[in-house]
């Protein structure tokens, strides 16, 4: 199964390297876009649920990563909750999980 990570900044300035089982993500979020926290949240919560699902069908067990790679994201957005305005930005995609 193709997986890949995908650079996001954060409306504190902070790169993170996330991590996703699934190309699926690239129907979601497009490199060099930027979303607000509500709507990056959502959309990552529907493509880590659909990779997991993946894996899950191919395996036979849900993908712990995504998994934990959605608790990590929706634990950072929590800290933009009070801000209006705040978005998190798609820098770009790495294919094959490169780090």
């Amino acid at each position: 199964m193709p997986e890949m990570r995908f650079i996001v900044r954060w409306p504190d300035g902070r790169r993170e390297s996330c991590y996703s089982p699934s190309l699926v993500i690239r129907d979601f979020l497009r490199e060099g876009e930027s979303y607000p926290v509500p709507d990056f949240l959502q959309r990552s919560r529907q493509a880590l649920q659909i990779a997991s699902e993946r894996v899950e069908a191919k395996y036979g067990h849900a993908c712990s990563l995504a998994l934990g790679q959605l608790a990590r994201i929706e634990a950072k957005a929590a800290e933009f909750a009070e801000q209006r305005d705040a978005r998190v930005a798609c820098e770009t995609f790495l294919d094959g999980g490169a780090r």
